[in-house]
């Protein structure tokens, strides 16, 4: 019971970050160290773990998808990605620099952990740390679609593009749904159509649900879901692979990833707005960030200064927490 409590109060920690555009659940995992075991799990999910269900030997196929494992792991990333979508949102209009600031300070600590891991540093492994590097501070740089798309088959590959950030740490899926365009649409207002879907089964008003323009939403989640499951299957037995017979160089590109998305969350940035253009709800378009570091001082930086130190903190009690366990 305490490791399945444990398992998925990771997975709620995972969730939380794939909520937040600059920040990602692979990240957290890797700084939990159930990264490595993480992607394994996902990869079992294939043809032979059909068979095995077809067949209904079920034990076998508990032990073949790890779901001792995985079942806290995906229970605490549902649950936290359902109950913190709203909250994040409201955070990062309401309290931008402090919410940045503490992911900021939980992704500085996360660095030099995880590159502990890499056993020994060679050109190879500087090489693919400078490569990662690079496209991480090339995607901070790029600016969001200014508009939502709504096709099916658009949506289908957003999910299919942005699980991979979801499961890649340094590269955030919920900031490459931003760079698409489609962030609010999957990540908020289709989140919470699936709420809404599940409060009319409980009332009993299904049928308006249906007929409501929420449903269209409703759909929106599932093709998302669809394409996260597929792009699931195909990416982690790719990274699964690449570990096995390059171990240090995928972490090194990885710590490459982690490193430059610090960019991306600087806690400090102005929004640059073209007010002659104008996104689908009628409102000036946004079109990127300027970072900057405080010249003056007043309450309200070291409120941020001191909010990214107690993320710092949060990392720092999680790996002694891990060595002891250890």
């Amino acid at each position: 019971m305490l490791k399945f409590i444990t398992l998925t109060l990771k997975g709620l920690a995972m969730g939380a970050a794939n909520v937040v555009p600059g920040v990602s659940g692979g990240t957290i995992a890797l700084i939990t160290n159930i990264y490595e075991e993480f992607i394994n799990s996902l990869k079992s999910f294939n043809l032979e773990s059909l068979c095995l269900l077809s067949r209904g030997k079920f034990r076998d196929l508990s032990i073949q998808l790890n779901l001792k494992f995985i079942v806290p792991i995906l229970l605490g990333m549902v649950l936290s990605v359902l109950l913190l979508a709203q909250l994040f949102d409201y955070l990062l209009v309401e309290y931008p620099s402090q919410t940045w600031g503490y992911f900021f300070g939980l992704v500085l600590a996360s660095i030099y952990p995880i590159s502990k891991k890499i056993v020994k540093w060679k050109w190879t492994t500087i090489a693919m740390f400078v490569i990662g590097l690079g496209i991480a501070s090339a995607l901070s740089f790029l600016s969001p679609s200014p508009t939502e798309n709504t096709s099916y088959l658009y949506i289908f590959i957003c999910g299919l593009i942005g699980i991979c950030g979801m499961i890649l740490p340094g590269l955030s899926g919920s900031y490459i749904l931003m760079l698409m365009g489609n962030y609010h649409l999957l990540m908020v207002k289709s989140i919470n159509s699936l709420t809404e879907f599940v409060e009319a089964l409980i009332n009993g008003t299904t049928l308006s649900y249906i007929d409501s323009p929420q449903f269209e939403y409703l759909i929106y989640f599932i093709l998302f879901l669809i394409g996260s499951l597929v792009g699931i299957v195909l990416f982690s037995n790719l990274i699964s692979i690449i570990f096995k017979r390059f171990h240090d160089q995928t972490l090194s590109l990885l710590t490459g990833f982690v490193f430059g998305s610090l960019s991306i969350i600087w806690p400090w940035k102005k929004e640059l707005i073209n007010f002659e253009v104008l996104n689908r709800y009628d409102e000036p378009l946004l079109v990127g960030y300027e970072r900057y570091i405080p010249t003056v001082w007043t309450k309200s930086e070291f409120v941020v200064l001191g909010i990214m130190i107690l993320g710092v903190l949060t990392i720092t009690v999680v790996e002694l927490l891990a060595k002891k366990q250890s």
